[in-house]
């Protein structure tokens, strides 16, 4: 019987370590599992060729004779087999069997169910985010399965025996717990549900001292909280336990002891009255704060703080900030500190004690001025020769300044509240001894300011001639005292600034452009400044001559000439002349007609540009040639059958010229060779009036248009040329 049951354990130990392994004696055919409870087992399998059904038997590996046999269509390719023992080996054999009932092919798996179904005997909860559940063990179970749900949302945990425990749960939350039992084989269905609720989260404190025996709490609402619960003792145990229900969410312990350390926990409850998880802190009452603090310069640039002891300080930190924001601090167990300092600064001083508690309240800010600083960084600016504008950068601490400049047995005071000083009536070209002490309200005046020697501008110098030298060139002479001192001579007018330099009592312009105006004037100069201009002397130079002039002959005695604006010129004189005769004209123009002009003679040009105030220039320009003169007894005289003859007489006899008839049948033009005085036009129409006009030609220019223009009327006789008529003269000659 013995040998009996260790040979079942022994197989049974086989099976289960083999309870994966697929046995086929057609490797065409082979079953897999895809689920497995306490009671049941699921299958499937392919299709297998020439199958009509197919069969599937379960046997206990344990107990003999107890099978569980199912058939199943060609078409069903999975079952599930039920009415399992839970956590029992079974071995499972499926077979293909074609229409004839042969077997055409086998397989066989080993496989256990899952253990049997646990029974939750309680769920409870602790802390906030688990739940702990409490069952009855089941036998095969290797481990169980917990799920806490919460509408769709749900966690799992394995635990391998009971107490187990979810976690990662929400706060004063109801849960539906269930539990499943697991084994090598599978997982059990899950148990009936037990509902459990989550205790509520822990308040969050926010902890401080804000004075030496007291301490405040806040912190945030908790959900589902009716009231908090905090309670506060002395971590060293002493003194007895204060605790405080209420349904705010911050509170304030008072008349604590100072610089103690004390333990606080605190709770939620709901409405029920069950409390939640709790919260633990330590929180380090802070010591007094120092007084008795004294502030003294010992020495100059160092401040010495000192202050009584504080109870239950363990060190002190002294805070000094100076009015410029910048802060240091000395960390120290005794009573007092030494801190640099610098001129013109307030600082403000702030003493703490420290213990484990931490920082003691701020007590008394006390603040300590130095001397103000002394002057520096001077600069002068020189209004005039005789009033200097000395400035410094501001210094810290200073309310007033005083300035004192002397000189021999000379001395100028200035006070002011700002960083700046105009000392007028001062000697030009003088060394002075200046020095600026500062004052302040809180510590009086820096006397240990060392003076600045600073030397005035030059004297003004005094413009005594200005003369012309040239066309542009102008020379200016002054007279000044000083010494070592260069002078600049400027012209300043629309036209542009002139200059010239000198170390003596003259120098000279020059390049001055005409028809411009200029004011002159002087400077000195040295290193220690510049000194006021001296007076202005005007200066005038002579206009500018036209660039640009154009002389057109209008008739044969009359020419037009026409310029360009002259700069600065007002008045223009302009002037034609030669061995012939002169002609002239005056006038505020930029033109001129000049009558009287011998035709074909050579004119010089000249033109006198006049300024306002009667300063002349001459101007000269490129010769003119008046144009040829016109024939003189210009007549028409009737040719055989259609033709004319114009006849003149030449005004000089190697000149060419033309000839041109003008009427409303047509125009005709000829031109006769050099020397000939007449002109013959063949076939011109009778019976109209023609304009004759005989000019003569040069290779000078074109044609000339002032000639006389005489009109004639040629009648027909028949289809020919009749009388040829005089009409007079053409009204455009006098044009």
């Amino acid at each position: 019987m013995c040998g009996a049951k260790s040979k079942s354990l022994a197989f049974t130990g086989l099976l289960l370590n083999c309870l994966e392994m697929i046995f086929s004696a057609n490797t065409g055919f082979s079953v897999s599992l895809y689920d497995v409870t306490s009671q049941s087992i699921s299958l499937r399998w392919p299709k297998f060729s020439g199958a009509s059904s197919y069969r599937v038997t379960a046997t206990d590996v344990n107990t003999v004779g107890h099978s569980l046999l199912a058939h199943f269509s060609d078409v069903t390719l999975k079952a599930t087999l039920t009415s399992l023992i839970p956590n029992t080996v079974y071995a499972i054999q499926a077979e293909a069997i074609d229409k004839n009932g042969i077997i055409l092919a086998e397989t066989q798996i080993m496989q256990s169910t899952a253990p049997d179904i646990p029974v939750i005997d309680q769920a409870y909860s602790k802390l906030s985010n688990s739940i702990t559940v409490e069952w009855r063990a089941v036998p095969g179970a290797t481990s169980y399965m917990l799920t806490a749900q919460d509408g769709d949302s749900f966690i799992e945990t394995v635990v391998k025996n009971s107490p187990g425990t979810v976690t990662g749960l929400k706060p004063a939350t109801l849960y539906r717990i269930t539990i499943r039992s697991i084994n090598s084989g599978g997982k059990s269905q899950p148990s009936p549900f037990r509902k459990a609720k989550t205790v509520l989260a822990a308040p969050i404190l926010s902890v401080s001292s804000p004075s030496c025996d007291s301490i405040a709490l806040s912190w945030k609402a908790v959900y589902m909280a009716a009231g908090f619960s905090v309670s506060l003792m002395r971590s060293d145990g002493l003194g007895r336990m204060l605790r405080e229900n209420t349904t705010n969410t911050s509170l304030i312990f008072t008349n604590l002891d100072p610089g103690t350390l004390y333990t606080i926990k605190a709770y939620a409850w709901n409405a029920n009255g069950m409390p939640g998880d709790d919260f633990t802190y330590n929180q380090k009452t802070i010591p007094c704060a120092p007084v008795n603090i004294s502030i003294e310069e010992d020495e100059l640039g160092h401040l010495l703080v000192s202050w009584s002891s504080v109870s239950f300080g363990h060190y002190y930190v002294v805070f000094v900030k100076s009015d410029d924001g910048l802060e240091v601090h000395c960390n120290t167990s005794y009573t007092q500190c030494h801190f640099q300092s610098d001129c013109g600064f307030t600082y403000f001083i702030s003493v703490f004690a420290y213990n484990k508690a931490g920082q003691s309240p701020l007590g008394d800010v006390f603040n300590y001025t130095t001397a103000p600083c002394c002057p520096s960084d001077f600069r002068a600016v020189f209004v005039s020769s005789d009033t200097v504008r000395v400035t410094w950068a501001p210094v810290r601490g200073a309310d007033l300044y005083e300035t004192r400049a002397a000189a021999w047995s000379t001395v100028v005071l200035c006070n002011d509240t700002a960083p700046a000083c105009t000392l007028s009536a001062l000697q030009c070209n003088t060394r002075y001894h200046i020095t600026v002490h500062s004052f302040s309200e809180a510590r009086g005046s820096n006397t240990s300011c060392a003076p600045t020697h600073v030397a005035t501008a030059p004297c003004s110098p005094e413009i005594k001639n200005v003369s012309k030298e040239g066309l542009s060139v102008i020379s200016v002479q002054w007279q000044s005292n000083n010494e070592d001192a260069t002078y600049v001579v400027t012209a300043r007018g629309e036209a542009g600034l002139w200059h010239c330099t000198s170390t003596g009592s003259s120098c000279t312009l020059t390049d001055l452009p005409c028809g411009s105006a200029f004011s002159v004037s002087a400077i000195a100069r040295s290193p220690a400044g510049q000194s006021l201009p001296s007076y202005s002397v005007p200066l005038e130079m002579a206009p500018c001559c036209p660039n640009d002039l154009i002389l057109t002959q209008v008739t044969q005695s009359v020419t037009n000439i026409s310029w360009s604006a002259g700069k600065g010129a007002q008045t223009y004189v302009t002037t034609l002349e030669s061995p012939k005769g002169q002609a002239k004209c005056r006038t505020l123009q930029n033109y001129c007609l000049l009558g009287c002009i011998t035709c074909g003679t050579n004119y010089t040009v000249s033109l006198k540009a006049i300024s306002e105030t009667g300063l002349t220039s001459s101007c000269t320009y490129q010769g003119y040639s008046s144009s040829a003169c016109c024939p003189s007894g210009v007549k028409l005289y009737r040719l055989n059958n259609n033709g004319i003859r114009v006849f003149w007489r030449a005004s000089d006899e190697t000149m060419n010229y033309s000839t041109d008839l003008h009427g409303s049948k047509g125009n005709f033009t000829c031109t006769p060779s050099a020397g000939r005085s007449h002109c013959d036009i063949t076939e011109i129409p009778c019976g109209d009036v023609y304009t004759v006009v005989v000019a003569p030609l040069t290779d000078k220019g074109p044609k000339l248009t002032f000639c006389p223009k005489k009109i004639y009327s040629v009648t027909c006789s028949g289809s020919s040329v009749g009388m040829v008529i005089y009409r007079g003269k053409s009204n455009a000659e006098h044009i």
